[in-house]
């Protein structure tokens, strides 16, 4: 191939120079394909090649290049194939729906997170007993390996196509398309699919890792005044390995469900009477306390002072702060003041409802308002202000789910207002208590991104400068491995993210450091610097945990339930053998109970293996269990969860090992 690219390079007059991921350019003509680029390389490149990156976009290796450009050759095995594999497979499933059931409409069919969708129209539902036929079915399409083939089709060419089909929703989807944008149909041997692209060169490069995993009801367009469609859920994986990792995780995050771990441990429960907000019952409560009892233990050795502010405020703080025009649709809205009703009478228009009050979705505004009070000097800085503090999002009703996407949480915010030269300090002294607190909690795998500023962002580009060569020296003095987010700052500033890994190897992200220039300057604080001016000063936003409703979910799914013994809601069960030893479980109760233990006594007239098997479930960490031997004897058997095994022990020596292994990590 590389004869045939200098021999076309010879015949043509335009040339143009690809520029290569380390660095090295070549030249080749103009129109070349993507293909065509990795079959001058090598033959096993070109084998092993799925798409092609013009200047990041992503395209397929059919497409011409036109113009000098930076190009990466994207192969089935790397990361960035995977999006694609699940893209092509979303086509396959379309065709193999269509071949076995005729006259079903294709409407939309994305990749998403460790898997794809497409939605289809039928007058029967597809139920779960369907997807085995229909996996097989797309074993054959993949396995004949027809081509994707590219094509730009007239506007009215392809409504019309889509129309005597009887695809009307494809039709809909073309029409209210921009009159700038370019019709493209993929085909994939006689089936064909309106789509933007990219995809691989054919379907056998899909693979056979993938599962179809089910069936949901979905509204067109996500509107619910419109038709109810079948959506159909699969995943597709790099590899059959890759695949069965991701199923046993799904099974495994099955056991480990907070909802209903929470049900069996009788930590809450959310009804529909109060849509995403949690009833925490007497055990899940403790949890709570015993989660902010650290943190603030935390917070007030680093220097922290502790507030507390209002749950309503003007909506004038949130129209200065911004949050009015961004957010307004996800607050909660009541009047200042609401009318008198008088029976039979209709409302009339009353001036209160022109003043309108929020319940805060966020904290920084009010703490802007305390920092506000008083005059504030360089020396007072920097002011380390932090909140547990109870917010409200109105979000939608099908987003909630358990304690992970609720409307009302209570996050461990904090906001530190500090000068420009105080930046990197902070960074830092947060950087060592954040890991710190999730090396406490049991979280060792955490992925550190620094998200740098964005197209739109307020701020000079020099004060950016400083900003983020502040957070990355922190990140450096600190030696901690970090990625950069190009772009991914948010409009004020550029800031941390954290990406923790539980136990099966989930990411989740909770914490937050970020760097603030805007809110400041909108709620017009300030302090008085060492020349006698008035100064800006710069907010830092920063949570540990985030949400704690949501965090708690995530521990509870962490240790499946089994929370260390400082966070357990009940530490210890005191159960009896046999009613001979009553008296002494009580004595033993006791004993725990005086020294500050959560603990429960269990004397029923129940068999005691019915005893252990009712606590386990419960995720009682420890047992101590007592009959009439362990009476006369002042002596104990401890079972711990999970072990068949038991320990005799002193009774003394027992209550101390306890007390001393309930103590919290700080």
């Amino acid at each position: 191939m590389q004869d045939l690219a200098s021999s076309a390079l010879a015949a043509s007059g335009s040339v143009i120079t690809l520029t290569f991921p380390d660095g090295n350019t070549r030249t080749y003509p103009q129109g070349i394909t993507g293909m065509m680029v990795a079959e001058s390389i090598s033959k096993s490149l070109a084998k092993a090649a799925v798409a092609l990156k013009v200047n990041g976009q992503m395209r397929d290796l059919s497409r011409v290049i036109e113009e000098d450009a930076s190009i990466s050759i994207v192969k089935r095995d790397e990361a960035e194939a995977v999006e694609l594999i699940r893209h092509d497979c979303a086509h396959v499933l379309a065709e193999a729906v269509q071949r076995l059931y005729p006259g079903t409409q294709v409407t939309i069919g994305p990749n998403i997170e460790n898997g794809f969708f497409y939605d289809f129209a039928r007058n029967e539902p597809f139920t779960l007993e369907d997807l085995p036929k229909i996996e097989a079915e797309m074993r054959k399409i993949i396995e004949r390996g027809a081509a994707f083939e590219r094509e730009v089709w007239d506007r009215d060419q392809a409504i019309a196509y889509f129309t005597g089909k009887g695809e009307m929703y494809k039709a809909e989807l073309i029409r209210d398309l921009p009159g700038t944008e370019t019709i493209t149909i993929y085909k994939q041997g006689e089936w064909l699919d309106l789509c933007r692209g990219p995809h691989m060169p054919t379907t056998k490069q899909v693979g056979m890792a993938f599962k179809l995993m089910k069936v949901a009801g979905a509204y067109w367009r996500g509107d619910s005044s419109k038709a109810m469609l079948t959506r159909i859920y699969g995943t597709a994986w790099r590899t059959q390995e890759e695949l069965d990792s991701y199923l046993t995780q799904i099974e495994e995050a099955e056991k480990r469900d907070h909802r209903k771990l929470g049900r069996e441990m009788d930590l809450f429960h959310l009804q529909d009477e109060a849509q995403g907000s949690v009833f925490w019952h007497p055990k899940g409560y403790k949890i709570w306390l015993s989660l902010e009892g650290y943190i603030r233990r935390r917070l007030n050795d680093s220097g922290y002072v502790e507030v507390k502010t209002p749950q309503l405020m003007d909506k004038k703080f949130w129209e200065a702060s911004g949050h009015w025009q961004k957010y307004r649709d996800g607050m909660f809205i009541v009047p200042d003041e609401i009318p008198s009703l008088e029976e039979g009478k209709p409302i009339v228009s009353n001036k209160a409802f022109d003043h309108l009050l929020a319940l805060k979705p966020m904290n920084c505004p009010a703490h802007v308002q305390i920092f506000k009070q008083g005059i504030k000097s360089y020396r007072d800085l920097p002011i380390r202000m932090a909140e547990f503090g109870c917010c409200h999002r109105n979000e939608p009703h099908g987003a909630l789910h358990g304690l992970m996407r609720v409307r009302q949480f209570t996050q461990d915010d904090a906001h530190i207002f500090c000068r420009e030269d105080q930046v990197f300090e902070e960074a830092k002294l947060f950087l060592s208590l954040f890991f710190d607190c999730y090396k406490d909690l049991g979280f060792d795998k955490i992925d550190l991104k620094l998200a740098t500023r964005p197209a739109n962002r307020v701020g000079t580009d020099d004060q950016w400068y400083r900003a983020e060569k502040a957070l990355e020296d922190a990140l450096k003095q600190l030696d901690l491995p970090y990625t950069i987010a190009p772009g991914d700052g948010a409009f004020y500033g550029p800031k941390y993210e954290f990406h923790i890994r539980d136990a099966i190897g989930r990411s989740w992200t909770c914490g937050t450091f970020q760097l603030d220039y805007n809110l400041p300057e909108r709620l017009d604080a300030h302090y008085i610097g060492e020349d006698g001016g008035r100064h800006r000063p710069v907010m830092l936003h920063r949570a540990i945990l985030g949400s704690l409703e949501r965090f708690i979910g995530i521990m509870i799914e962490n240790y499946a339930g089994k929370l260390p013994l400082w966070l357990a809601p009940v530490q210890c069960v005191v159960a009896t053998i046999t009613s001979d030893a009553d008296s002494y479980a009580h004595e033993v109760y006791h004993k725990l109970k005086d020294a500050g233990l959560r603990v429960e006594l269990d004397v029923r007239n129940e068999k005691i293996n019915y005893k252990v098997r009712e606590h386990s479930v419960a995720k009682v960490p420890v047992m101590f269990v007592v009959g009439k031997r362990e009476a006369e004897e002042e002596k104990v058997a401890i079972r711990r969860l999970g072990s068949q095994d038991q320990q005799f022990e002193e009774l003394p020596q027992a209550v101390a090992s306890l007390i001393a292994e309930c103590q919290p990590p700080y």
